[in-house]
């Protein structure tokens, strides 16, 4: 027990001072850079030994700021327990020089594990979440805080095996393709990541309403009219996004024109190359969303979908029934400083927006930062609205006259 004691309490002290330190952010063209020119291993694993670590700490101390209430559901504290495993497993590298292959090789094994281990976590984490919410019921506070944790948590996520990812397909046995530099394409085809991930979002959506809406999708190149639109990008990312704007136009469109005489109006994309931005527009016809609940789409805890089976043999699709889908596709527009808009009109159907940098050199990670700024907002209780509320005012114009 000792031993346990006091392994745990030198754990949360290199805890306690790598979060110390803020994550480094990196552009798509630096990780391009390096891949391509000059890619060391020797290098990548000085860089990430402790870039992996402070990124771990920063994530691992915020967690320490949710309410406990939250943190004690069975979900929440095995994924905080995959998290310190992780940053353990870590520490092992820290004073060890790569001067062997040895080493390397163990370092490679070891980022291959946490990965693994770390699969499961945007479900775990949303199935706590969603034990927690039918044990204690809606809190705007908690759910406000739940919001900005999950936000930067996910966004850490994304980050952290977005650096895994990048060493253990250049220095690993993972086989990655022939002209990525790691999970990074230097001349990513925009257009063909949206026909793959609108093909794989019809064969699903066929397989549950035996029907799907055609795609319609139109180019337009500012640089260059006559050649199609490339980005340096992660098409990874950049399929997850589009598969899940799809799903829901997909979903909309079947459900409100199933039985029209005239068939399924088309789901269209335009995809639009300008001097900043790369904009990829999704536009259906499915009747569209109030604005009061466009905002909800993104909030985590407004999820009412009943706790999917977490079971790896089942085949549904990733985040089926968490409601996650869109919050974490926002995550990994905004993650190179791009973002992610839906414009709907209720009635007549919805406009989903994905932004994306240009220039690859401006797609620098946006990453959480563990700092007093972001301890003040779990601290903070929610203050009284200084605008009027259409349902809290008097109803008895009475209470307006004068006592004199």
């Amino acid at each position: 027990m000792r031993l346990i004691n006091f392994l745990m309490k030198n754990v949360n002290s290199k805890i306690e001072f790598y979060s110390r330190f803020s994550p480094s952010p990196m552009s798509i063209q630096q990780f391009l850079d390096f891949g391509r020119e000059n890619a060391c291993e020797k290098t990548a694993y000085m860089f990430l030994r402790k870039e992996l670590a402070v990124r771990l700490a920063n994530t691992l101390r915020e967690v320490t700021l949710l309410p406990s209430s939250l943190l004690d559901q069975p979900a929440l504290k095995r994924v905080q327990n995959w998290y310190i495993q992780s940053f353990e497993e870590l520490l092992r590298f820290e004073d060890q020089r790569p001067e062997s292959g040895h080493t390397l090789n163990d370092f490679l094994d070891t980022l291959n594990r946490i990965r693994d281990r770390h699969n499961d976590v945007v479900p775990t984490v949303a199935q706590g979440v969603i034990e927690y919410k039918d044990k204690f019921g809606f809190d705007p506070f908690i759910s406000n805080n739940v919001q900005y944790f999950l936000d930067r948590f996910y966004t850490n996520r994304i980050s952290f095996r977005m650096l895994m990812n990048q060493h253990t397909l250049l220095f690993g046995d993972a086989t990655a393709h022939p002209k990525h530099i790691g999970g990074i394409d230097p001349a990513c085809h925009v257009t063909e990541v949206v026909r793959d991930a609108y093909d794989t979002a019809r064969m699903l959506c066929e397989q549950y309403y035996n029907m799907a809406p055609q795609l319609n999708v139109k180019e337009v190149n500012t640089k260059s009219s006559e050649k199609p639109v490339h980005v340096v990008y992660v098409p990874s990312h950049l399929f997850h996004m589009l598969f899940e704007l799809f799903k829901n136009s997909m979903r909309a469109t079947v459900e409100l024109h199933e039985n029209n005489s005239r068939g399924l109006p088309p789901v269209k994309a335009l995809v639009t190359l300008g001097k900043e931005d790369l904009s990829i527009k999704i536009s259906d016809l499915g009747g569209g969303v109030p604005l009061r609940k466009i905002e909800r789409l993104f909030n985590y805890m407004y999820s009412t979908a009943p706790v999917p089976s977490l079971d790896s043999s089942q085949s549904a699709a990733p985040l089926a029934g968490f409601g996650y889908g869109l919050p974490i596709s926002r995550l990994y527009a905004r993650y190179f400083q791009g973002d992610l808009n839906l414009y709907s009109m209720e009635g007549v159907g919805t406009d989903a927006v994905i932004y994306l940098k240009a220039l690859s050199s401006e797609s620098f990670e946006r990453l959480p930062v563990f700092n007093k700024s972001a301890w003040r907002h779990y601290q903070t209780g929610p203050e009284a609205d200084d605008w009027s509320n259409p349902g809290s005012g008097p109803r008895d114009a009475t209470k307006y006259k004068s006592n004199k």
